[in-house]
Parts: structure tokens; C-alpha cells; sequence
């Protein structure tokens, strides 16, 4: 008789193997979460404020969630999170602009005798988003300079075929139509850093209309400008049945999630650019931040160097957000459990969170101040002995900023692409694809596009080579090739990569996500590095 041998295929057996692996690793994450000690417990966290950073701050929450770590997020305003957060109503703040000492009504505004510490959790752009339609169809691809919006934003623009408007888009006549602007009518963080932009760079024009010189996180009404509480409501005002004529100023997440088309507005260099998380980072690589570990202010960043970067692809209304720590031993509101949830959430969202930031409309930070606030979130277990700070290593996290070993750089920056030809002042307006998207599969990789993915979300998709002048993704250096200008209707002013790779949208990429978070806080070794390698694979296939 004979023996018949079979071989199995080296697949099979190298998925056998991973799977085994893959349990083995998950039943030693189970362990140590329930092997945890009584002190690492953790309790459920409250925050208020910024709505302009709210939607991503919302999709951390809902990531750890799964973990057994429970945030609630009020986002009523930057101002009213300063509130909130002084008279101890809330664990946490979230704010664009730090506390004044006084407002502008002569109201105080500081954290009184609370401690706490600044710490940045997320970079963006403020944007000018808008409904205008002619013969029905949305127009898509509306050009502003600064002047412009600041005339419109103080009643000295009212109508929509108005000469500066026309001449911004070289020469294209827009209907008459009044302009309805649409202000944030509660105490706002994107009014300040709004306001601080018009009276650093807009004096003449800011002033007189505001009585006085400096920002407010109030905007004046006046003229026919509509009041709305919070950028969700700015949003929906503007995307509403009735919002034909409108325009608001957002963070650009909000016009992202809406599928809605922000203006490009005219920087230093002459180009008409977007907020996109790349044209973020290049702004940013110009802020000067507080690096006195005595000041009040510390991690604070000054940003009249971002207004006038002279980079094509800079966007000038370009900042930051951050988060009030708090960092009192006595904390009345504060306990071990709470500190712990705290420092796990946040070591979260400045880690791996950091990753998903341009996919939700924002910029990730780059490692320097990751580094910095890893140093502030460290404060929690120097308040509290109790809470666990270990094996919180920066170098693990996936963000697409970090150039390894150089703190000074920003790769984001580096691989960021030119803008088209077209974009430029005196020429275009583009319509349709202008060639922005980087074209190799790997560039795609790292700069965390699909274009598949956008097109079906309702993005243009690039289809032509680099801009003259573009910086290959994959070197920094700069490239050949030329920009065509596209003769479709004109794209959606939401860029494909900020539409593609949404972490959250299904329950494959939330379990990957459960999974990574378990095996980051939990066993960041071996299975840490496994995960992440695994989750990237799995991402790529998709």
C-alpha cells in the first residue's frame, strides 16, 4: 500500500502561523487588561469647548470608547470652555487662543487659582466656506485674497459681482447676488484666530470697522451678516436650502465632512491655495512657539510669521488647538482613575490620532511638539504617583510628520506638492483636475491618499502628473513635469486625500483600531510593533 504525502501551500501555513500569533498576542493583551492594577482604573472624563477642533477631538473619543476609556465632549465654544474649565465644571478645556486675563467686554477670562497646562493637540486651517450658485450649479472652485475677505467680513463688499471679487478670479463676472457673510455668534476660538489674522494683517481695514486694535472671540454683527452658534451651525446655515449668497468661516473639517467647497484663498507667494493638511504644515513650519518651560504661556505659538509665509503652498490662516491639562495635585475635580483616562486618551490622540488628522480635514503636529506634549501630559503622574506613565515612547507613533532622528523637520511639509500653474494670480481660474495628487503608488501611500476612495466620496480626482516645480513625494527633491489645466466643471474644493482612508467609517477599521490601541497602551514591545505592521497591511488592501 502506499502512503500518500501531501505538502501544504506555504501560504496556508503562513496564515496558520500569523493567525496563531495573532491570538496568542490578543490573549496576552486580554490579560494585562484585566491584570491591571486597581489604581490604573479607569473613570469617565468631561471637556468643553472649541468646536473648531471638535470633530476630530469626537473621533478620539469614539476610538478609545471600545478600551474602556469614556470622554464626553461639549464643544460650546472656546470661550465657554475657558469658563467651564476655571470654575471647575468641566476636567478638561479645549481652546484656540489661551486665556486673555481680560476679554473684550472686560469680563475676566483666566483659570483663577486652578493649574493647568497648554498643550497642543492638533494643527489646521481656518476656512472660508460658501454656497453660490449660478444657473443652479454650485460653484466650486471660488478665488479670494485676504483684502477681499476682509472687506467682505467688515460690509465693504455686499455683492457677489463686486469688481475685487471678478479681478480675484481673473476676470470671471459672478452674478449680482448679495453677500450674506454667516458670524459665529457665540464667544469663538475661530473668530480669534479669524480676527487676529484681519488685525495682524488687515489693520487698516479691521480696525475701524472693530473701534479698536486686537481680536475678539465675539464677531461684531453688522450689515446683513447672520448669527450662528458653533461651526456646525455656520455649516449648515451656509449648506441650507436658503444659503444661496452665504460664506462663513470654518475649521476645514466641517466643509470636508459636508462635501462642501472652500475658497482658495491668495497667500504670500501669489498662489490661490487650500487648507489641506499639506498646505497646513508648510504654514506652520513659520509659527514661533513659546519655548520658555517657565512662562505661563509655554507651548503657545505666535503665528504673524504663518501670515506671511512666502511659500506657494503656505496657507496663511493656518494654527493651532489646544488642550487646558489640568495639573494641580489638589484638583478638586481630578482623581487617579480620572487622570489615568486622561493621560491614556490623550497619549492616544497625540500618538496614532495624530494619523488620522488629515483624513478629518486637520494637520497633523509635528514631532517636536508631540515630544512637547508628552512632556505636558507627564505632569498628570508627576500630580499623582498613582497614574501610569510608562512605555509612552513618541517614536512608536504613526504620524506622517515625523522625520526619524530630526526634529526639525516635517515630512508632510517636505512631500507636500506644488500648486498648479493655474492657481496662480493672473492665470486660471483651474477647473476640473489640476495635478495635485502625488502619482506613484508609494507617494499615495505616504501621503495617506486614494483615489478611488475620493472620487467616490465626491472629490476630483488628479489625473495628470506634478505641478511644474512639485516636490516628488518620495525624495523631497524638486520634479519636472507640468500642470495641465483640467476642462470638466470644476472641482469640489475638498482635496482626494482628505476624503479617503477614514479610519472610523467601517467596523473593519475600528476593530484594527480597538486592536492597535490595546496593543499600544497595554504591550507596546513585540505585539505593538505587530499590530501596526498588520493594521498598515490590512489598510493597503482595502
Amino acid at each position: 500500500m502506499t502512503t500518500l504525502t501531501t505538502h501544504r501551500a506555504p501560504t496556508v501555513v503562513r496564515r496558520r502561523v500569523t493567525l496563531t500569533l495573532l491570538i496568542g498576542v490578543l490573549a496576552m493583551a486580554v490579560l494585562l487588561t484585566t491584570a491591571r492594577p486597581a489604581q490604573a482604573a479607569y473613570a469617565q472624563i468631561e471637556g468643553s469647548g472649541s468646536t473648531w477642533s471638535e470633530v476630530i477631538v469626537q473621533q478620539w473619543i469614539s476610538d478609545v470608547d471600545a478600551n474602556g476609556i469614556k470622554v464626553t465632549y461639549n464643544g460650546g465654544g472656546s470661550s465657554q470652555g475657558r469658563k467651564n474649565f476655571a470654575q471647575n465644571v468641566t476636567d478638561f478645556g479645549i481652546t484656540e487662543i489661551p486665556y486673555q486675563g481680560k476679554d473684550e467686554q472686560g469680563a475676566v477670562d483666566s483659570a483663577g487659582s486652578r493649574e493647568f497646562a497648554y498643550m497642543p493637540i492638533i494643527a489646521g486651517g481656518t476656512a472660508f466656506t460658501y454656497q453660490l450658485r449660478v444657473a443652479g450649479k454650485l460653484v466650486k472652485n471660488l478665488r479670494l485674497s485676504g483684502e477681499t475677505i476682509a472687506r467682505i467680513f467688515t460690509g465693504k463688499i455686499t455683492n457677489w459681482n463686486d469688481p475685487a471679487i471678478s479681478k480675484d478670479n481673473n476676470g470671471r463676472l459672478l452674478p449680482s447676488l448679495r453677500i450674506i457673510p454667516v458670524r459665529r455668534s457665540d464667544g469663538s476660538g475661530t473668530t480669534a484666530q479669524f480676527t487676529t489674522w484681519l488685525d495682524k494683517v488687515y489693520p487698516s481695514i479691521w480696525r475701524p470697522f472693530f473701534g479698536r486694535s486686537g481680536l475678539t472671540s465675539y464677531y461684531p454683527a453688522f450689515g446683513k451678516s447672520i448669527g450662528a452658534s458653533g461651526s456646525d451651525q455656520v455649516m449648515n446655515t451656509i449648506a441650507s436650502g436658503a444659503g444661496n449668497g452665504t460664506i462663513g468661516y470654518v475649521e476645514y473639517s466641517y466643509p470636508v465632512n459636508k462635501k462642501y467647497p472652500v475658497v482658495k484663498l491668495l497667500n504670500k507667494a501669489g498662489y490661490f491655495v487650500e487648507p489641506t493638511q499639506y498646505n497646513v504644515a508648510v504654514a506652520l513650519t513659520k509659527a514661533r512657539i513659546n519655548q520658555d518651560t517657565s512662562s505661563d504661556k509655554y507651548l503657545t505659538s505666535i503665528l504673524d510669521g504663518v501670515y506671511g509665509a512666502a511659500d506657494p503652498r503656505a496657507y496663511p490662516l493656518s494654527s493651532y488647538s489646544y488642550m487646558l491639562l489640568p495639573t494641580g495635585k489638589k484638583d478638586q475635580r481630578m482623581t487617579t482613575a480620572k487622570r489615568q483616562s486622561l493621560t491614556d486618551f490623550m497619549f492616544y490622540s497625540l500618538c496614532e490620532g495624530q494619523g488620522k488628522a488629515g483624513a478629518y480635514g486637520y494637520s497633523p503636529l509635528p514631532l517636536n511638539l508631540v515630544q512637547a506634549g508628552f512632556s505636558q501630559l507627564k505632569k498628570l503622574s508627576a500630580a499623582d504617583p498613582k497614574v501610569n506613565f510608562k512605555n509612552r515612547d513618541v517614536n512608536q507613533c504613526n504620524n506622517p510628520t515625523f522625520v526619524k532622528g530630526d526634529l526639525s523637520k516635517n515630512k508632510l511639509a517636505q512631500i507636500a506638492p506644488q500648486p498648479a500653474a493655474c492657481d496662480k494670480i493672473g492665470a486660471g481660474p483651474c477647473t476640473g483636475a489640476t495635478g495635485t495628487a502625488p502619482t506613484s503608488t508609494k507617494a499615495a501611500k505616504n501621503a495617506g491618499t486614494s483615489a478611488a476612495g475620493g472620487a467616490a466620496a465626491g472629490g476630483a480626482v488628479a489625473t495628470v502628473g506634478p505641478a511644474s516645480g512639485a516636490v516628488d513625494p518620495e525624495t523631497g527633491l524638486p520634479s519636472g513635469g507640468t500642470a495641465a489645466q483640467g476642462t470638466g466643471e470644476g472641482s469640489v474644493a475638498v482635496p482626494t486625500e482628505l476624503l479617503a482612508g477614514r479610519a472610523g467609517d467601517t467596523s473593519v477599521f475600528g476593530a484594527l483600531a480597538v486592536i492597535e490601541l490595546i496593543a499600544i497602551i497595554m504591550a507596546p514591545g513585540a505585539g505593538a510593533v505587530y499590530f501596526r505592521r498588520r493594521a498598515r497591511r490590512k489598510l493597503g488592501a482595502w
